[in-house]
């Protein structure tokens, strides 16, 4: 009889993209390479990526650095509105704040995006059913991380937003039998030397 495991979710956004997000820039290769060194002797089953190039090509620097695991793009692990609140749902100081963020979004997005982040935490969340714990890594986008890392903590769904991650930063979620998931680590750069860490956020939030 199966038994049931514990699940390390490793979380990564994608390195420093082109401008037209075509793929990595040089400061993103070396990130997503640096990474990869200091994840090399995790166990892990697979490595799975958003479609996107810029996370695929993430994933495949990664790759690089470890031996015989295999590389499985998802798109439930792309980029994507996780959830679209109400207005009534969140805080009254910030609300058209957020609501404005959120404006860009598509019907399609509106539908799509959702059902994708449902799948996301069908695929990867919770703990498994296997004798042995699983080590699992998701090249993913800044969205998605902050959904997860929402989830975790069991925070009102439109809390994703403002849950940020840097570039090639670190995140690890545990999953164990009977209890709650637990954040571990989370936008860890440490791996990065200084002139690396920060991207994907805005000048004044650099520390």
């Amino acid at each position: 009889m199966t038994g049931t495991a514990t699940r390390y979710l490793y979380l990564v956004r994608h390195g420093e993209a082109l401008p037209d997000e075509s793929g990595l820039t040089e400061r993103g290769r070396r990130q997503a390479t640096l990474l990869g060194r200091r994840l090399r002797d995790v166990p892990f089953t697979a490595v799975h990526h958003g479609p996107l190039p810029r996370a695929e090509q993430t994933a495949r620097l990664i790759g690089d650095q470890m031996e015989g695991v295999p590389l499985r793009v998802s798109e439930a692990a792309g980029d994507y509105v996780p959830y679209l609140p109400d207005k009534d749902e969140l805080p009254a100081e910030s609300a058209d704040f957020c609501l404005r963020f959120l404006d860009g979004a598509t019907d399609e997005e509106r539908k799509r995006g959702p059902a994708l982040a449902r799948r996301a935490l069908e695929l990867f969340t919770g703990a498994v059913a296997a004798e042995e714990d699983r080590y699992e890594l998701v090249v993913t986008h800044s969205f998605l991380a902050a959904w997860f890392v929402r989830d975790a903590m069991q925070a009102p769904k439109w809390r994703w937003l403002g849950l940020n991650q840097g570039n090639a930063a670190l995140t690890v979620i545990r999953y164990a039998p009977g209890r709650p998931a637990s954040v571990l680590v989370s936008n860890d750069m440490r791996h990065l030397p200084a002139e690396l860490r920060w991207t994907g956020f805005p000048p004044e939030a650099h520390i």
